[in-house]
């Protein structure tokens, strides 16, 4: 087949196909970092030199792409960290979740019966792999301070540390405050499960940006995530999500209180769909437009 331009989103096996591709077709290629490698190396790769070797031959990938994009400001900084020093491109992520309000209201009300929650109970939720990079362990250790509170706390994915998980609630005596749903294929059936939270709880340090943050402010939910981390630097703190401490005493803390302001929660909720979330019809109109314009900018440069 013929291309008039790739967009590699990994820097492996597929990225090195894309690569190839570009060369021999003489096109331009886009590739997009999003992900903290090395510690994903560091979790399997127990040699740091190793780690390091890694992460040089993924960076020599991003140098021989014609433009790297990157999903928020703060993700450069982990490039940079990484040895990068080509130019980057900031190009937000969409969703594919925006629902009128009418309709996230009944979604909300029909979820939360199905899962049976009591009116006064808060329904907090976490969505993503099941891994300790995503800081589960804080979630749970947080949560632990606050269990007889009215809460409960749904988890959806899987992953590794789905055994090590079910172990840590019944150890922390969260049995009757935390279910663990597994992986959710059915995209509408996801999004009423947003929608019936009032809480998107994301304390990870790993993430740089987080597209599931963006899911649940499509779905009127607010995140709480942690000061100081990159993917919280897409919200503004009680504007249109909120900031705690990288602290469990503090986290709990900020869950308690807002589970004594609905209004505040439901208000934010409001602000974040209209300035976190967006259509994937909107980014790919931005995205076309920057397509042409470095398919104009190579043929330039390659007299093409």
């Amino acid at each position: 087949m013929r291309f008039e331009l790739v967009h590699a989103h990994c820097p492996f096996t597929t990225g090195d196909l894309a690569l190839s591709a570009a060369r021999k077709q003489g096109i331009p290629i886009v590739a997009t970092f999003h992900s903290k490698y090395r510690e994903d190396f560091r979790h399997n790769v127990p040699n740091e030199k190793v780690v390091d070797l890694m992460v040089k031959r993924i960076m020599r990938f991003y140098e021989q792409a014609d433009e790297v994009w990157i999903p928020l400001p703060a993700v450069e900084e982990t490039i940079r960290e990484y040895g990068f020093k080509g130019h980057v491109e900031v190009v937000e992520n969409g969703n594919d979740f925006y629902t009128p309000t009418a309709k996230v209201e009944e979604m909300r009300r029909d979820m939360r019966d199905e899962l049976g929650l009591l009116p006064e109970e808060t329904m907090l939720l976490f969505v993503g792999q099941h891994i300790w990079e995503k800081n589960i362990g804080f979630i749970l250790d947080s949560l632990a301070l606050i269990k007889d509170k009215p809460f409960q706390l749904f988890m959806v994915g899987t992953g590794y540390a789905v055994r090590e998980i079910r172990h840590r609630v019944k150890q922390l005596g969260l049995a009757q405050n935390v279910t663990l749903l597994g992986n959710i294929h059915d995209r509408e059936r996801l999004k009423r499960v947003y929608a019936a939270a009032d809480l998107f709880i994301f304390p990870s340090l790993y993430d740089t940006c987080g597209l599931v943050v963006r899911e649940a402010a499509a779905m009127h939910t607010p995140s709480l995530m942690l000061s100081g981390s990159t993917a919280a630097t897409a919200i503004k703190d009680g504007v249109d999500g909120f900031l705690s401490p990288n602290d469990t005493q503090a986290y709990a803390q900020c869950i308690l209180s807002l589970m004594t302001q609905p209004e505040l929660v439901a208000k934010v909720g409001t602000k974040a769909s209209k300035t976190i979330s967006r259509s994937w019809e909107s980014v790919i109109d931005e995205v076309t437009l920057r397509y042409r314009d470095i398919q104009e900018s190579y043929r330039l440069r390659h007299g093409k």
